[in-house]
């Protein structure tokens, strides 16, 4: 199967195997998927996130991510300059930086987002698996 752009929950679903989140459709592209992509901000949202105190690891951040990436064979996607110029040319999308970036990232690299997030699949512009 072809690539995928995980968004932020799925990405950390799918690191603590809590793949009963994902839809019957989610769990299968996955499954095939060739290639697994974050985007680098999926990374800084999950950084706000530990800050918040709104989730926690018995390891440090850096040490979960790190060994996240590697056994999820997840790649990052970079924040290029196209992207970011993307980002703020979603007509009618909503205002959350990172979904912004998520979604820029999913049309400049063509791959297919994998979201459970109601106001990105309800997004036309972008092609969602869910």
């Amino acid at each position: 199967m072809r690539d995928i752009l995980l968004d932020t929950h799925i990405w950390i679903w799918i690191s603590i195997e809590q793949y009963e989140n994902l839809s019957k459709k989610a769990k299968e592209a996955v499954k095939q998927a060739k290639r697994k992509w974050i985007s680098a901000i999926s990374m800084w949202e999950l950084a706000k996130l530990v800050e918040k105190n709104r989730i926690a690891f018995s390891i440090p951040l850096i040490s979960w991510i790190k060994r996240s990436l590697f056994e999820c064979e997840i790649l990052v996607a970079h924040l290029e300059p196209e992207i970011c110029v993307e980002s703020c040319s979603l007509q009618g999308f909503h205002q959350d930086p990172v979904d912004q970036l998520i979604v820029a990232t999913s049309r400049v690299l063509s791959l297919p987002l994998i979201s459970a997030e109601r106001r990105i699949q309800e997004f036309k512009g972008v092609r969602i698996i869910w």
